[in-house]
C-alpha cells in the first residue's frame, strides 16, 4: 500500500487483515472530521519486517495491532504503558519522530473498549467469568475483568505446562467444563476467532443448554454481527453481546494515544 506524500499516516498491522473494519472506522472520520490523515492496512506475513515497514513510510505515526502480532510485536518496541506491561500484549503503538528516528511506544486499548463496553450489562450475580481462549486479547479482556471486580478462569483446550506466576485464574479445559461450573460463572467471554467470517457456524465447545437468563455472552467476533456463540446463548435465554461496541471503543482510545501530550 502506498502512502501520500507529507501526509501523516495510520494504519494496521496483521496477517490477515480481511477481516478488519480499522480502515473504514479511520478514513470516515479523517473525512468528516477534515483531518489531513490517511488509514493503510500493513498485511505483514512476518513481523520482522516491521522496521522496512518503518522505512519505507516515513509519514505513519501510528498503528493498530491486531492477530497475530499483539504479543510478537513487542521486542520490536522501545516503550510499554503500564497497562500493555501488565497484560503482556499490544495493539496501540505510537510512532515519534521527534529525535529523527522512529520511536515506538505500545499500549493496550482493548482493556478501555471491553470494559466501557460490558458495564452496562453486568448484574449484581455477574460475579464470575469463563474466559474462552488465552490469546494476546484474552490478557486485556481478564485484566478487564479484575477492574470490574469479577473473578475469572480461562478454558482452553490444553491445561498449560505452567501457569504464570500471580495468575489468580486455574485453567480449565473445555472437556473439564461442567453445567455446575456454567451455573457458577455466569459471564463467557470468547476471546477466540471461533464464529469469524467465513467459518460462521462455527463456536466454542460448551454446553449451551445448561445456560440460562442469569448468563451474559460477550463475543469479541463482530462479523457476522450474530456468531453461532451467541445465537447458541440466546435460545436458552442468555443476554449476548458482540465485539463491534468494543472496537469503536478502542478505536476511540487508539486516536487519543496516538496525539496525546508526551
Amino acid at each position: 500500500m502506498i502512502a501520500k506524500m507529507n501526509t501523516n499516516t495510520y494504519g494496521l498491522l496483521g496477517y490477515p487483515l480481511g477481516h478488519s473494519f480499522s480502515r473504514a472506522f479511520f478514513t470516515e472520520k479523517f473525512e468528516r472530521e477534515g483531518i489531513d490523515a490517511e488509514y493503510l492496512n500493513f498485511e505483514l506475513p512476518n513481523i520482522e519486517t516491521l522496521p522496512q515497514l518503518l522505512d519505507e513510510h516515513p509519514n505513519l505515526r501510528g498503528l493498530n495491532v491486531t492477530i497475530p502480532y499483539k504479543q510478537a510485536v513487542i521486542p520490536y518496541l522501545d516503550e510499554l504503558s503500564d497497562e500493555a506491561r501488565a497484560i503482556g500484549a499490544v495493539n496501540v503503538i505510537r510512532i515519534d519522530r521527534s529525535s529523527g528516528r522512529p520511536v515506538l511506544k505500545g499500549y493496550n486499548s482493548d482493556i478501555i473498549g471491553f470494559t466501557d463496553s460490558i458495564r452496562p450489562l453486568l448484574k449484581p450475580h455477574h460475579r464470575r467469568a469463563l474466559v474462552l481462549g488465552t490469546g494476546g486479547a484474552s490478557k486485556a479482556i481478564c485484566r478487564g475483568l479484575e477492574k470490574l471486580g469479577l473473578e475469572w478462569r480461562y478454558v482452553t483446550r490444553k491445561r498449560p505446562m505452567t501457569v504464570p506466576d500471580g495468575s489468580p485464574a486455574a485453567y480449565l479445559t473445555y472437556s473439564e467444563l461442567t453445567p455446575a461450573d456454567l451455573a457458577d460463572y455466569t459471564v463467557i467471554v470468547n476471546c477466540t476467532p471461533l464464529g469469524m467470517y467465513p467459518k460462521v457456524d462455527n463456536a466454542p465447545t460448551i454446553a449451551y443448554a445448561a445456560l440460562s437468563p442469569r448468563h451474559l455472552l460477550y463475543d469479541l467476533v463482530y462479523n457476522p454481527e450474530v456468531t453461532a456463540f451467541m445465537r447458541e446463548g440466546r435460545r436458552f435465554g442468555a443476554t449476548v453481546k458482540n465485539g463491534l461496541e468494543m472496537l469503536h471503543r478502542q478505536a476511540i482510545a487508539s486516536w487519543e494515544f496516538w496525539n496525546a501530550e508526551k
